[in-house]
């Protein structure tokens, strides 16, 4: 017999209701409060984005498109006007994300239409019903029960059940179970229904299962009219009443199925997502758990790569190692190495090297067994690294350096890191694996180009070897540093990679293997103590309110607050109303009742009780605190650390600062030393305005707060009072943060209008800041990016969005970004300066801590006054602005010690 040839799968589309997904995801994720660092919401564009992904993994449509509603009237509102009238205006959290949905759409090159005069709905039947009687299979995905009318042999629906991760699967025969009714029925049950959400009246006393049993024992909606005599009793009398009602709900309840879309089925085909273009929106939305898992559950996108790497690589036996670098050709190495590193130190298993390829195209890298390496191996390979002369690329250096050192090796010579190279490239995104960049930039994938047989060569493939893998990394490392710098050399960009952030690399590395000393017994001290103050706090709310309850369970503060006290109510929440700080802050000033005071004491209290249980986790054997600094985190160039987060610290409170007392000098030094910059942005702002009156304030000799506000309020500095003082600091600030009028009146807890006019009393005084402000907001909308003094960018795409919220999100960080950035730079210059001083002078005291526009020293016995002289004259000389740079220090024996 001839063999059968297999039925061809056929073509399956995907139709989703745009809107009622993303109200449905608004709704579900609304506690959760998704909002990005700039204050983007992002709930409902999360969510649909979550829901998206896992429905085009699991049910892998050749066709797609999602269908969305239009604010313009419908051929239903011509019909009806009071249709869908009782719709509570949209949220004001919610505004904004149906248009980045929108950008997520287009960025995944999934097609979406929408069409004046009609709901999603009836787009949605439109398309189902060509593409069924193309013979395609369809599935629709939609909250709103009217699309079950549509269900039949070739069209499925999944309906939302709770949030959008919750599905139902209706078929025909899911559809009888589920109602009693066939999907041709539908319409006419949801007619004598009614429908709230639609504002389509009901029949009185006629709920869904009369109106279910009269379908089924009618058989249809007209055959129900046609005897609707033999419908007794009240119900009968009510249905007879409203019968008019009933036959007018029925013809809005019926989808369009004759919708004029210029779009034909056929063409709707996700295509090919730029990877780039996916990076830079959800690094905006700050999607990375989304992102990854759309590379883990669709594929890669384009630019997609068919080619690996073709390299040599030759596992060097004992004794091999010195003569194979010998012979390594002139030119830039690559290398990698295997192995871990954190809490300031690391280890090393292995070390690949990679060099430029020769003449005839050959590829060629080395793996060094580090386990087994021979005295002249250990000393030829210390002294290569150690060589200033060679050229060597690396990603992700600070880790590697760490395990170098721990492992007895230096390393010299570096000229590009390639995560910091991305970095500066892309400061937007928030991780830069080596794998995707190597994707981005050049094209291929972290694998071997072939095996024998011709297949692929996955790294986690049994066949693979550790020497092949990061023999290919330390490959791709010198092809991608070589891609990226071609890639910032017309953005100016490699002057800082190599003048500032490279050579930093080496000192963060340093503070992280030095870390401070930490009195582990007076932090067990501290956390009893605040521990102790947790428990009490919840002893007097249980007293207050004469029964015991959970205070961390927002449902049962509710409960407490607004129904048993019945304290006036909050901003309305999904689940009732909000008992956050600000609200529990404000019902403090609206009633006499103490237990929002309380509730407040005790989430202070327990945040100090966990930093402080934080902090004595991560002390290490040798009583030190080894923080890990990210370099290439924040957009604006800051620094950040975690293990623990140094800047988490509280400083603004008595009880925070008493934290800062557990770090203290170390074994063999006498003191620590602060040194911190004063008013860093603020002298940053006068230096890029060039406003006159703003540099006299400075140089006035006053404080400089006040001597602002003596000039906006036409005052002597001296009868500038704390209340003005506090108003033209915030302005001070706000304005180097991009902050809003509506922003300063919540601080200085002022009408919005006030806080408007006090801006405008400013820019009376302050010109030249007005114009420095909108002329940087015009510039960056031109040139698409901003820059600080030292030439780091900042790119803004969203400055000529149409979302008006997206729009000016952008407009702040414009404003904000060269400040800010600037003063980020002015650091990272000066701890390069303090470093090289204090080798130069041959100090033993150390760097330890960079926290903010602070650094952190311990003093060697004797270098005191040494060390306070360099550490200014080096900070201060970071970089000469038209206002000087002015820094305060103070010592002590404690890091609170040494406040100033």
């Amino acid at each position: 017999m001839p063999k059968k040839e297999p039925t061809p799968a056929r073509d399956r589309l995907l139709l989703l209701d745009g809107h009622s997904l993303a109200y449905r995801a608004f709704y579900a994720l609304k506690d959760a409060n998704l909002t990005t660092t700039d204050g983007q919401h992002t709930e409902a564009v999360y969510g649909f984005t979550s829901m998206l992904i896992n429905v085009l993994r699991d049910e892998k449509p050749s066709h797609v498109v999602v269908c969305f509603d239009r604010s313009e009237p419908t051929f239903r509102h011509e019909a009806f006007a009071q249709y869908k009238a009782n719709r509570q205006e949209t949220p004001e959290d919610f505004r904004g994300q149906v248009s980045l949905i929108f950008e997520v759409l287009d960025a995944l090159r999934v097609p979406h239409l929408s069409l004046a005069g009609y709901e999603a709905d009836d787009l949605i039947a439109t398309l189902a019903d060509q593409a069924a009687g193309q013979g395609m299979d369809v599935l629709i995905v939609t909250g709103d029960r009217d699309a079950l009318q549509l269900v039949n042999d070739r069209i499925t629906l999944l309906m939302t059940r709770r949030g959008i991760s919750d599905m139902t699967r209706f078929d025909p025969a899911t559809v009888v179970e589920k109602y009693g009714l066939t999907p041709e029925q539908y319409p006419d049950f949801a007619a004598l229904r009614g429908d709230p959400s639609d504002n389509l009246p009901n029949i009185p006393s006629v709920g869904e299962k009369t109106a279910a049993k009269w379908i089924k024992e009618f058989g249809s909606l007209t055959a129900l009219v046609d005897r609707v005599g033999e419908v007794k009793g009240k119900v009968g009398e009510k249905l007879r009443e409203h019968l008019g009602q009933v036959i007018h709900n029925r013809q809005l309840t019926e989808l369009r199925r004759d919708v004029p879309l210029e779009a034909d089925v056929a063409s709707l085909v996700m295509g090919k997502w730029d990877r780039d273009e996916i990076h830079k929106l959800f690094d905006t939305l700050q999607f990375r758990v989304l992102r990854d898992r759309l590379y883990q559950s669709i594929g890669t996108a384009e630019p997609e790569a068919e080619e690996g790497f073709e390299v040599e690589v030759a596992a060097l036996a004992p004794g091999e190692v010195e003569a194979w670098l010998a012979a390594v050709p002139e030119g830039r190495a690559g290398l990698a190495v295997k192995g871990s590193y954190g809490s300031g130190t690391g280890d090393m298993d292995a070390i690949a090297i990679a060099v430029p390829a020769e003449a005839d195209g050959r590829q060629r890298a080395a793996y060094i067994d580090l386990s087994a390496l021979s005295p002249g191996d250990q000393a030829a390979l210390s002294r290569w690294l150690a060589d200033e002369a060679r050229p060597k690329a690396l990603h992700d250096a600070k880790g590697p350096l760490l395990a170098l050192w721990a492992h007895g090796f230096d390393l010299q010579g570096l000229t590009c890191d390639t995560a910091l190279a991305a970095y500066l490239a892309m400061p937007g995104q928030r991780s830069f694996p080596l794998d995707d960049l190597v994707l981005r930039y050049l094209h291929r994938e972290l694998r071997a180009e072939t095996e024998s047989n011709g297949q692929a060569a996955l790294f986690d493939d049994p066949g693979d070897t550790e020497d092949q893998d990061l023999g290919i990394r330390a490959h791709a490392v010198l092809e991608l540093a070589d891609a990226l710098e071609a890639h910032l050399d017309p953005r100016g960009g490699i002057r800082l990679m190599r003048d500032v952030e490279l050579p930093l690399v080496r000192v963060l590395a340093e503070l992280e293997r030095d870390g401070i000393a930490a009195d582990h017994d007076y932090f067990a001290a501290l956390e009893v103590e605040f521990g102790a103050a947790v428990k009490q706090a919840v002893e007097e709310a249980h007293r207050v309110v004469g029964e015991q309850f959970n205070l961390g369970s927002p449902k049962q503060l509710q409960e407490i607050l607004f129904v048993k006290l019945g304290l006036p109510k909050t901003k309305k929440i999904k689940t009732g109303y909000t008992t956050d700080a600000d609200a529990l802050a404000t019902l403090a000033t609206q009633t006499d009742n103490e237990l929002p005071i309380i509730l407040l004491r005790h989430r202070d209290q327990t945040r100090l009780r966990v930093t402080v249980e934080g902090l004595i986790k991560e002390v290490g054997d040798d009583g030190r605190i080894h923080t890990t600094y990210n370099q290439i985190i924040a957009a604006t160039g800051r620094l950040s650390s975690e293990k623990p987060n140094l800047q988490n610290i509280p400083i603004r409170t008595a009880e925070g600062r008493r934290i800062r007392e557990g770090f203290i000098v170390g074994q063999g030094y006498e003191s620590l030393l602060t040194a911190d910059y004063s008013q860093i942005e603020l002298r940053i702002m006068a230096h890029l305005s060039q406003d006159a009156a703003l540099i006299a304030a400075f140089e006035s000799g006053h404080d400089f707060h006040q001597a602002t506000a003596a000039r906006v309020f036409d005052l002597p500095p001296e009868q500038i009072g704390g209340e003005l003082r506090a108003r033209i600091k915030a302005m001070n600030y706000g304005l180097a943060y991009g902050l809003s009028d509506f922003g300063l009146s919540g601080q200085l807890n002022i009408p919005v209008a006030e806080a408007r006019a006090l801006k405008d009393e400013y820019f009376q005084e302050f010109g030249g800041v007005r114009d420095y402000l909108a002329d940087i907001v015009a510039q960056a909308r031109q040139d698409g990016y901003t820059e600080t003094i030292l030439g780091r960018r900042r790119y803004l795409p969203d400055l000529t969005s149409d979302n008006r919220q997206r729009r000016e999100m952008a407009e702040r960080m414009a404003l904000n970004a060269p400040i800010q950035g600037s003063a980020a730079d002015i650091i990272k210059v000066a701890m390069l300066n303090v470093q090289r001083a204090l080798r130069a002078a041959e100090l033993r005291s150390r760097m330890l801590l960079q926290v903010h526009d602070e650094l952190v020293f311990e003093v060697a016995p004797g270098e005191h006054e040494r060390l306070r002289e360099l550490v200014v004259s080096q900070m201060c000389a970071a970089y000469e602005l038209r206002v000087p740079l002015d820094v305060s220090v103070g010592v002590g024996h404690t890091w609170q010690d040494a406040g100033h």
